[in-house]
């Protein structure tokens, strides 16, 4: 399980400069660090040069298996920003995660951005 600060994402506002990058098998080990790190984040000058209400990013791509432990750390990752005054937006997110927040009814508590496959603005070029 990784989770980093990125500041490169494709299509994210130049507004936005906070994004959690989680990747890997989560475990309720380590949902309370990804809780710190983005408390930290947002504690920071960075954090306080957003707009209130801005979004912060979180890509979710490279996460293996989503299941309910990761829907949890959905959850907590979203009240730390909704603490502060954000909103947390999940980017890159995967069928099965979608599933499972539409089953808890997370749905409509975080933003599911659009896959940026279906904007051909955002694909990547194919190396070939």
């Amino acid at each position: 399980m990784n989770f980093a600060r990125r500041s490169g994402l494709p299509g994210v506002d130049a507004e936005n400069p906070i994004a959690l990058t989680v990747t890997g098998r989560v475990s309720r080990a380590v949902v309370p660090d990804l809780c710190a790190e983005l408390e930290r984040a947002l504690a920071g000058p960075r954090g306080a040069a957003l707009a209130p209400g801005a979004a912060v990013d979180c890509d979710v791509g490279g996460v293996v298996r989503p299941d309910l432990t990761l829907v949890e750390a959905v959850a907590r990752l979203g009240l730390v920003a909704r603490r502060s005054g954000r909103t947390l937006r999940l980017r890159r997110v995967p069928p099965e995660l979608r599933s499972l927040l539409d089953l808890v009814g997370l749905a409509d508590v975080v933003t599911l951005a659009e896959d940026p496959a279906e904007d051909p603005a955002e694909r990547v070029p194919d190396a070939r």
